[in-house]
């Protein structure tokens, strides 16, 4: 059974996913499959399809995983941020503390999430070019949204979190992937949702990052 969600509020209501997992729920694994079935009809460059997802719901390779992801947190800081980063996160106020909010407790019931997709593409692009790192992740990143939003239209709720960063070469052992071979996208929490009313997100004003014909700077918020 799939919600009852136009097109376009699906698309603006699929949320980050991290304080209302349902952690007490098992997630059947025919749900899953319908979700990967339909990731797989994703746009893909060269018809290459290059995709692959690994589904973990076993309890013990579940905590494996979970320990990894809680491990990994703290060293996946990412790039420093800029004045605009800054800017932009904190254009709403208490928006971003809501997120880190959610971050916190999901870590702290991460080894209770019931289901982990982690979605892998052939080929590694560490130091590699832009237009090979373009083509690697144009093909993962629709297929795994397309997921997320079939996810969503089934009353489940997702977040795509790239916390496996640092330590995707263990978190590859444990999967038995061949890391050389295939890159870890993602690490993404699936659960059904407490409910299914979530609303759309306040953004930044389409404005601000709306670019027509050429680049415009904008006049809001610090220049860049």
């Amino acid at each position: 059974m799939t919600l009852d969600l136009t097109p376009d509020q699906l698309l603006s209501t699929t949320r980050a996913v991290r304080k209302r997992l349902d952690l007490d729920r098992p997630v059947p694994h025919y749900l899953i499959e319908e979700c990967v079935d339909l990731a797989t009809q994703a746009p893909t460059g060269r018809n290459r399809q290059r995709w692959h997802f690994i589904v973990v719901t076993e309890p013990t390779q579940r905590r494996a995983v979970a320990d990894i992801f809680l491990r990994a947190l703290p060293l996946a800081s990412g790039q420093p941020l800029t004045e605009r980063d800054v800017w932009r996160m904190n254009y709403h106020s208490s928006s971003t503390e809501r997120v880190f909010d959610g971050l916190r407790h999901l870590a702290a019931n991460i080894h209770r999430v019931p289901a982990f997709v982690i979605p892998g593409v052939e080929g590694r692009t560490d130091h590699a070019p832009v237009a090979v790192q373009a083509g690697a992740w144009g093909s993962i990143l629709p297929a795994v949204w397309s997921f997320m939003l079939a996810a969503r239209a089934r009353g489940l709720g997702t977040v795509w979190t790239t916390a496996q960063g640092p330590l995707e070469r263990e978190l590859a052992g444990i999967l038995n992937v061949p890391y050389e071979d295939i890159m870890l996208a993602a690490f993404i929490p699936l659960a059904y949702t407490i409910g299914t009313d979530f609303k759309p997100a306040r953004r930044v004003p389409s404005e601000q990052v709306l670019h027509w014909d050429q680049w415009k700077h904008s006049s809001a918020g610090p220049s860049q």
